[in-house]
C-alpha cells in the first residue's frame, strides 16, 4: 500500500512540475503557446485564460464587414497586452489564428522580445525568409510561428523605395529595431 501511494505522489510532482513553465512565466513565447494562450484556444474561452486582465472583442453588429474582428487584451491597469486574430470573425468556437504582441514583456526562450534588434533575432534563430512590403520588411522564423516587422525607414536608403528588390539578411541593420511581433499558428 506505500509503494502505491509513494508511485502515486511521485507521478503527481512530475506531472505539475513539467507544467510550471507555463504557469510561472505568463509572457513565455513559444511555438505553440504564449504565455496560457494556446494554438487550441477557442474564443470563448479566452477570458478564462485571461482572468487577471480585461478581454475586449470588437462586435461590428455586420457581418458583412468581410474582416476578422480583432480581439484586444489589456491589463487591469489599462495597458495593452496583445492583439488576437481569430480564423472566423463573430464565431467563439473559432481557434485564435494570429497574436501580435504589444507588450515588450513577453518574451521567448531565447529572450527576444519587441525591443530587440535585427541581430538579435538572427543571432537567436535562423531566419526563414525576408518579405519586402511597401513600407516595412517582414522576416519570418519558423523555428517559433513568428514574423517580426521592421520599418523600412531602418534599411539603407537604397532598399526603401524598392519593393521588387530581393532583400537578404547582410543587407539589413544589425541595429534595426522590431516594429511589431506576431506569432502565426
Amino acid at each position: 500500500m506505500k509503494n502505491i501511494f509513494f508511485a502515486l505522489i511521485t507521478c503527481a510532482i512530475l506531472i505539475t512540475s513539467c507544467n510550471t513553465d507555463k504557469a510561472s512565466n505568463p509572457f513565455l513565447v513559444e511555438k505553440h503557446h504564449i504565455g496560457l494562450l494556446t494554438d487550441s484556444t477557442k474564443v470563448k474561452d479566452l477570458d478564462a485564460v485571461f482572468i487577471n486582465d480585461s478581454v475586449v472583442r470588437y462586435i461590428a453588429g455586420d457581418e458583412f464587414t468581410g474582416s476578422v474582428n480583432t480581439i484586444e487584451v489589456f491589463e487591469k491597469g489599462g495597458k495593452k497586452l496583445l492583439d488576437l486574430s481569430p480564423k472566423e470573425a463573430l464565431d467563439s468556437t473559432s481557434l485564435i489564428s494570429s497574436v501580435r504582441i504589444i507588450d515588450e514583456r513577453y518574451k521567448t526562450k531565447k529572450n527576444i522580445s519587441k525591443l530587440s534588434t535585427f541581430k538579435d533575432i538572427k543571432e537567436a534563430y535562423k531566419i526563414s525568409k525576408i518579405h519586402n512590403l511597401i513600407n516595412t520588411i517582414v522576416v519570418s522564423v519558423n523555428e517559433i510561428n513568428a514574423s517580426f516587422t521592421i520599418d523600412k525607414k531602418e534599411l539603407p536608403s537604397g532598399l526603401r523605395f524598392d519593393m521588387d528588390a530581393s532583400i537578404d539578411a547582410i543587407q539589413i541593420p544589425d541595429q534595426a529595431k522590431i516594429k511589431f511581433f506576431m506569432v502565426h499558428w
